[in-house]
């Protein structure tokens, strides 16, 4: 049994609406010494990735700037669930929004807390076989992306030498690889 007890809030105080998230402050008791303490939370809509991979063993990724490192990452396809919308509809939908692939049957690989020293959403992880180009990209004024087919056998590659270093990405990939791609 563990020693680690919930800490008991007492007050929550929106800080800042960020459009896409929002910043609050939770005051909090302590289970060992009974005191409050004040922490802050960032909430956000759940976010969705999907790792598509064609009938030719490429993934369909994409290429696009991150204005927090302000420079230029390979991703899967990924974004926010919009409210009342099913993650794997979700995840569907931005795959056919980054790429111009449709992702006809969706499976998961799992949910996971992006940081749970921070945010309070979660991130859906899946994967599609078998994807298909169906148009073209559609992409939103805020957001650029270039389509990249990435062969299979390189995805290790590329993620122990940094090439893709997004945590959230990195983290569902490796989840893939785990499951599909086990040395021979």
């Amino acid at each position: 049994m563990s020693r680690v007890k919930p800490w008991r809030e007492v007050e929550r105080e929106p800080l800042a609406d960020c459009r896409i998230f929002k910043v609050e402050r939770s005051r909090a008791v302590s289970p060992v010494d009974a005191l409050e303490h004040d922490f802050v939370r960032i909430r956000s809509d759940d976010w969705v990735q999907i790792i598509p991979v064609t009938a030719a063993e490429e993934i369909v990724m994409v290429r696009q700037y991150r204005h927090g490192p302000g420079k230029i990452t390979l991703e899967i396809p990924g974004g926010l669930i919009d409210p009342g919308e099913d993650p794997a509809e979700a995840a569907a939908r931005e795959c056919l929004e980054e790429t111009g692939y449709a992702a006809r049957t969706v499976h998961s690989l799992g949910s996971m807390n992006p940081n749970p020293a921070l945010f309070s959403n979660r991130l859906h992880s899946f994967y599609a076989h078998g994807v298909e180009r169906v148009g073209e990209i559609q992409n939103t004024g805020t957001e650029q992306t270039e389509r990249v087919l990435v062969p299979l056998r390189d995805l290790r590659c590329l993620l122990c030498d940094n090439t893709i270093d997004h945590t959230l990405v990195a983290a569902t990939l490796w989840r893939y690889v785990s499951e599909f791609l086990q040395p021979k």
